[in-house]
């Protein structure tokens, strides 16, 4: 099997398909910091019901608990670099009506959702998408 290296996009095709298919637990391997901040800003959203990290000596792996209440969901490609100014223009791009959903992006103050970065005037990377 060949093994994606971008381990984001990775990481949401697992939780996508285990979605659609209607399954509670999937993991995602390998773990990466960035995808375990990923997940942290989900679950705070209300997306997946809980995440944990396990060791497996091979890069480490997230079980993650869904609750069936993602959509749709996708690591965005290439990573676009935002101004708070501009989150209304990826917004519309990437989700599918006002107020719905979440852009997850990298800032200088770590991971977080496009609605604490504007509170917090950061712009950023953009990273995924989840609605």
């Amino acid at each position: 099997m060949e093994m994606s290296v971008d381990t984001l996009s990775n990481a949401m095709m697992v939780i996508k398909n285990a979605e659609n298919t209607g399954k509670e637990v999937c993991e995602i391997k390998p773990a990466s910091k960035l995808v375990g901040n990923v997940l942290r800003v989900m679950k705070e959203y209300g997306y997946i019901e809980s995440f944990e990290y396990m060791e497996d000596h091979r890069g480490g792996k997230f079980i993650v608990k869904l609750k069936g209440t993602i959509n749709n969901c996708g690591a965005i490609k290439p990573n676009f670099p935002v101004k708070v100014t501009e989150f209304e223009i990826f917004e519309k791009r990437y989700l599918p009506a006002r107020d719905f959903g979440i852009l997850i992006l990298s800032t200088s103050k770590g991971v977080m959702s496009q609605k604490t970065a504007r509170e917090k005037r950061l712009g950023g990377v953009l990273l995924a998408y989840v609605y």
